[in-house]
């Protein structure tokens, strides 16, 4: 009996070594995700530009990855449940490498978008896989906090994709070869975790359609989010150079969104887990509105542009962190995985709706086309806050 209780008293210490680990491993992963995406976006756009494609195609490559995520986002939750979530991580990255590395050897268009398809559909796989993983293992009363540093270190990633493009250029294979490292780098620290990844049973059910609704501010905040921030990732740096920025400027405009992260998001959480959470939303979601609308203006004086890029970018971004972090607080096991899943596949359905809207408006009004959708979609998320915020029957903490 004594060596019983013994195990016993030491298996919570044990416990929080191994989430710790796992933990460390999920915002290892995430800040690959935000590498992939805000690298890719920018370099392609600018590719594609060169070789004199009109805004509307480029908005539809970039929107490829959106359409790759909406199709794999189903499936995920069985994938993770019959192969385990370590595994699948690993298989994830593995052809995220390969499938970012041949784009730069392919010259036809058509295998471009389809290598882009595979790409987007891998990396939504490594970025549900990471939701799932570090939302679980997060103890409720430092949800907030926790995700907050997690999409801090996914503004690490989004941060050192654009500053990387701007020291590497976007020709050539230099950027190629670069992120192609970090993403064989990433491997590592999910192999070491592979022990702590939270599995689901295997007779759950793993349909996520369900939860499409279930919480319906979070995942039209994280809708708003994918929207925005995919455009961003697409136009801002054209937007920029239309500005009469330099390339190296205009890059720069998506690193300092993404300072914006760096500076806000773990603040955000924290204020996630004290107040409540639709009113949280509903802040960011005003400001998202704001900055979108201060873009014109602000574009006369480049330092009021980076000045109000990186607190739009910090601050509307938390529209992603409050919303997983009212997610994990919800549900458990299985259900979490699959509320992970309807997660993403609304930041996926934003990714695609965000730059091919944004490029057909910039085709019509160029250049603050990108400025006057992005506000126009913040002003539809911040209605919908209102109105869940009216709803008597709410509870404080409910979305």
């Amino acid at each position: 009996m004594d060596g019983q209780a013994s195990a016993n008293a030491s298996r919570p210490v044990e416990t929080g070594r191994v989430d710790l680990i796992g933990i460390a491993a999920a915002i290892a992963t995430i800040s690959i995700v935000g590498i992939g995406l805000s690298q890719t976006g920018p370099l392609f756009s600018l590719i594609m530009e060169r070789q004199g494609l009109p805004d509307s195609v480029i908005g539809l490559s970039m929107a490829t990855v959106g359409i790759a995520a909406l199709a794999i986002t189903p499936v995920m939750p069985r994938l993770a449940q019959r192969i385990g979530v370590a595994r699948l991580m690993i298989t994830t990255i593995l052809i995220t490498t390969l499938s970012f590395g041949l784009t730069y050897l392919m010259q036809n268009l058509f295998g471009w978008f389809l290598l882009r398809f595979v790409f987007g559909a891998s990396l939504t796989g490594v970025f549900i896989i990471s939701e799932y993983w570090i939302n679980a293992l997060a103890p409720e009363h430092r949800r907030g906090f926790i995700m907050g540093v997690y999409a801090t270190f996914l503004s690490i990633g989004f941060a050192s994709g654009p500053a990387i493009l701007s020291v590497t250029g976007s020709v050539g294979p230099a950027p190629f070869v670069v992120v192609v490292i970090l993403f064989l780098l990433s491997l590592f620290p999910v192999y070491l975790a592979r022990r702590s990844a939270p599995d689901i049973a295997p007779d759950h059910k793993t349909s996520f359609w369900p939860f499409l609704f279930a919480v319906p501010l979070a995942t039209g905040a994280v809708f708003i989010f994918g929207m925005s921030e995919s455009a961003s990732f697409a136009f801002l740096a054209l937007y920029g150079t239309r500005l009469g920025l330099t390339e190296g400027l205009a890059v720069n405009l998506i690193t300092m969104m993404a300072l914006g992260g760096l500076i806000f998001l773990i603040p955000i959480g924290i204020i996630a887990d004290r107040f409540d959470r639709r009113r949280v939303l509903l802040c960011c979601g005003i400001i998202g509105l704001i900055g979108a609308l201060a873009f014109p203006t602000a574009a006369r004086y480049p330092p009021a542009l980076f000045a109000v890029i990186v607190v739009w970018g910090g601050i509307a971004a938390g529209l992603y962190t409050v919303g997983l972090t009212h997610l994990g607080s919800r549900f458990k096991g299985g259900d979490l995985a699959s509320a992970n899943a309807a997660f993403v596949f609304c930041y996926a359905l934003g990714m695609l709706v965000g730059p091919m809207t944004v490029g057909a408006a910039m085709d019509v009004w160029d250049p603050h086309g990108f400025a006057w959708t992005v506000a126009f979609f913040y002003l539809l998320f911040t209605v919908l806050a209102v109105w869940r915020l009216s709803r008597p029957s709410e509870t404080p903490r409910s979305a």
